[in-house]
């Protein structure tokens, strides 16, 4: 067996000695033989392999108990971990995106007369479906909260009503000073402790998926498979990520799409509001709005039976929100039904100011 020097092995694998070391002590990377008088250490040239993938893993910032994970899997095991990792990676990024975005957005001064002011017209509409006996979704939509809960267990009812009055407290004229992601992530704590309350099992809780508006600019918040979508300029984007079991093999490479389809068990969730704090954790997310968006909450009882094409083609010919959201419940019917379904439909419009001013002006009127 060929023996290399540290410093030998460390240039050949691109590891520096002082990382070598420090993986030595991790027992993450051990050395072939150390000297019992020098205490220096030597490596087989067998071990390069394992120690260039140690480097190329520390190269895509993986973790090293996750690198530990990785190098103890046969190579298609290891692909699917490496492929989660980067699924993960990239939705972080994603979220750090978008606060950067609005960071630049905060520091950056323009005028009030270069941007148009903007405000919501929205709907929203909660069905029992052709199936179940009872509705355990809520929807709402107010001058700043959108939302879409839904339930399950025993308690599913009074649980996803609980995360959703909870929010209302947002939905007010003024916005509290501070970050509008903090707001939000303050409003989703006392949903979360809202369902604890009233959960009686562990069986009980719901997924939230709900928007604050600030004006300008829409913040997220999503934890389960309820959706959101947005439609511009006639294109359908899928906001949100579910969190499923289906969609976790999904991200992970063991299933297909399609295949997902057929899953027996297509609404395991692995997050959702709970008396468990371990998957309690929503996704937070800010979006910058454009006149002319249109936004989409929803259940799965809508997702699940009525396909993204058939709710493109609704969201985009249908233009009042109202009847946008009835035409939804009415196709996730059509299909069957088999759940609750629960949608609300946002547009971002551009105001005139003239015109603002003029009703404000009629309404004071109007009180005299």
């Amino acid at each position: 067996m060929e023996m290399l020097t540290i410093g030998a092995f460390a240039k050949a694998c691109r590891l520096s000695p002082k990382a070598l070391r420090l993986y030595d002590e991790l027992e993450l990377l051990r050395p072939a033989r150390v000297d019992p008088d020098t205490g220096y250490r030597y490596y087989a040239t067998e071990q390069l392999e394992q120690a260039r993938l140690v480097a190329w893993l520390r190269r895509l910032g993986m973790p090293l108990a996750r690198i530990r994970t990785v190098c103890a899997l046969e190579p298609g095991p290891a692909a699917r971990e490496i492929r989660a990792y980067w699924a993960g990676v990239e939705a972080e990024t994603a979220a750090r995106r978008d606060l950067a975005a609005f960071l630049v957005d905060h520091f950056t001064h323009t005028s009030e007369e270069d941007t148009p002011m903007l405000e919501l017209r929205y709907a929203a509409l909660s069905d029992t479906g052709l199936v179940r006996a009872a509705n355990q979704d809520t929807a709402y939509a107010g001058t700043r909260v959108l939302a879409v809960a839904d339930g399950f267990g025993p308690g599913g009812a009074p649980a996803s009503t609980a995360a959703v009055e909870a929010l209302k407290i947002l939905d007010r004229d003024t916005l509290p000073a501070g970050s509008v992601l903090n707001l939000l992530e303050d409003a989703v704590r006392g949903a979360t402790e809202a369902v604890r309350d009233i959960a009686a099992t562990g069986d009980d809780g719901t997924t939230l998926t709900a928007m604050l508006w600030t004006g300008s600019q829409l913040a997220l918040v999503h934890i389960g498979d309820s959706r959101a979508y947005l439609l511009r300029g006639g294109e359908l984007f899928r906001i949100t990520h579910d969190h499923t079991v289906v969609q976790s093999m999904i991200d992970e490479g063991r299933l297909t799409p399609e295949e997902a389809t057929t899953h027996p068990q297509p609404a395991l969730l692995l997050k959702a509001l709970t008396i468990d704090e371990t998957i309690s954790t929503p996704d937070l997310r800010l979006h910058d709005a454009h006149p002319g968006d249109r936004y989409l909450l929803c259940s799965d009882g809508l997702s699940s039976v009525v396909p993204d094409p058939a709710i493109q083609r609704t969201l985009s010919s249908i233009a009042d929100p109202g009847s946008a959201v009835r035409a939804l419940v009415t196709e996730a019917n059509e299909a069957g039904g088999p759940d609750n379904v629960s949608c609300v439909v946002a547009d971002v419009v551009a105001v005139d100011v003239a015109d603002e001013v003029a009703d404000e002006v009629r309404k004071e009127a109007a009180k005299r």
